[in-house]
């Protein structure tokens, strides 16, 4: 059996551990640069506001209902969710982080164990150190687990857990779960299904295998006999290494200053060198990209990038950097008015694996070096304690944060203090 525990309204349940005045009214958070609502409290869904909806087109309506409105708090939001899995570990070593407010428990090691008393432990734990509610939904199977969670927090009666486990029950939750709510089935295969009057979790267990594979491949399946209660997609207790990775922002303010520009892409740079090394591959592979604002219909949108395949693998931050402002510097045009840039690092191997080049000028054992010298300080002292100068202080092209709440669990400054 497992479990998929999944926190409620899980950033806007961050911001009311740490400010309870906010119980009871409808709370909402922003996406990056303040734009789209992605964390809803439940009276702030009374009143209609859906997911993704910009804010910006909204702002009279949320003042006119004294919606609490809330920037994206990521330092707190990962560190609330670092804490919720360690809890998690508590029940089993077995866990699959599938996202930040989501984990896969496996129970095998219950088989004599009341589940229901075993989720509700979960619960009241969960609760009790850190504040946070969650619903709760066991399948003999992930997909199954899944289905349950939705129910689990949908349906009040269930008390936020939810089990499935007899014929019976699986039955009627499959008949009850459209088929574009099922894990795995994407716009285009829901839309595909329709046409083949394909509706439900249930209608398509009743599908023929051989038509299933012919149109939705082996990996659907995989997800038919999921839904029927038998296990195809094992835990990922070990979190893969990516296989390209990309930093990427909105700026805060409409950017045309190349200076500015090569602060914003030497950060960027850094990010992507500082999660190669905590996951120990190197790249192969660097884009760089700009664009102008595609929603500003008055100027013409403009995306430009450039690739360079690197002489040597590397994660070393001076070395992408270099070739990050050198792209920069061939794509940059004046005159536009730039809302976004990125850095991409693709063809992605292991660091152990590095070819060196005979031709290479540069010091690879010092950037090494010297790279693990600044992980080292900057995990200890915090973020970009030691930085490169080129990368500036961020005031003209940072995201706009304007309703950011404090850092209390990752900053000494904003821990809340008790007075008696």
């Amino acid at each position: 059996m497992f479990a998929l525990v999944d926190a409620n309204n899980f950033y806007v349940s961050c911001e009311k551990v740490f400010n309870p005045s906010l119980e009871g009214k409808p709370v909402i958070v922003l996406s990056n640069n303040d734009g789209c609502i992605i964390s809803r409290s439940d009276e702030a869904k009374l009143l209609g506001l859906k997911m993704a909806e910009p804010a910006f087109y909204k702002k009279e309506f949320l003042k006119q209902n004294n919606v609490q409105v809330f920037s994206s708090n990521y330092a707190l939001y990962g560190d609330m969710s670092h804490r919720m899995v360690q809890i998690l570990r508590m029940f089993s070593p077995n866990i699959e982080i599938y996202s930040i407010d989501e984990s896969f428990i496996d129970l095998s090691e219950y088989k004599t164990t009341n589940l229901y008393t075993l989720a509700d432990s979960i619960k009241i734990r969960l609760k009790q150190s850190l504040g946070i509610d969650v619903g709760i939904g066991i399948g003999a199977s992930k997909s199954l687990a899944k289905i349950a969670n939705k129910i689990a927090k949908k349906d009040k009666r269930y008390n936020g857990i939810c089990i499935l486990r007899s014929a019976r029950e699986i039955d009627c939750a499959l008949r009850n779960t459209p088929i574009d709510d099922v894990w795995g089935i994407g716009r285009q295969y829901y839309k595909f299904l329709e046409k083949h009057h394909i509706y439900t979790a249930y209608d398509f267990t009743k599908s023929p295998d051989n038509w299933i594979k012919q149109n939705l491949t082996v990996v659907g399946l995989r997800l038919k006999k999921e839904l029927q209660g038998i296990s195809c997609i094992p835990l990922e207790t070990i979190i893969p290494a990516k296989k390209a990775i990309a930093t990427t922002r909105g700026f805060g303010r409409i950017v045309t200053n190349v200076t500015h520009l090569k602060e914003a892409v030497s950060t960027y740079a850094t990010r992507c060198s500082e999660k190669l090394r905590r996951q120990r591959t190197v790249a192969n592979i660097l884009t760089v990209f700009i664009h102008t604002d595609p929603f500003n219909k008055k100027e013409k949108y403009q995306y430009v990038s450039k690739t360079f395949h690197l002489p040597v693998p590397t994660n070393s931050q001076m070395e992408l950097v270099k070739f990050a402002i050198s792209g920069l510097e061939m794509i940059y045009q004046e005159g536009l008015r730039y809302k976004k840039a990125g850095v991409i690092v693709d063809g992605l191997e292991p660091d152990e694996n590095i070819q060196f080049s005979i031709f290479s000028k540069t010091d690879i054992k010092k950037n090494i070096s010297l790279s693990k010298a600044t992980d080292i300080i900057n995990n200890k002292y915090g973020r970009d304690k030691i930085k490169l100068a080129i990368q500036g202080d961020g005031k003209e092209w940072k995201l706009r944060q304007e309703m950011l709440s404090g850092k209390y669990t990752t900053q000494w400054r904003d821990i809340i203090e008790v007075k008696c």
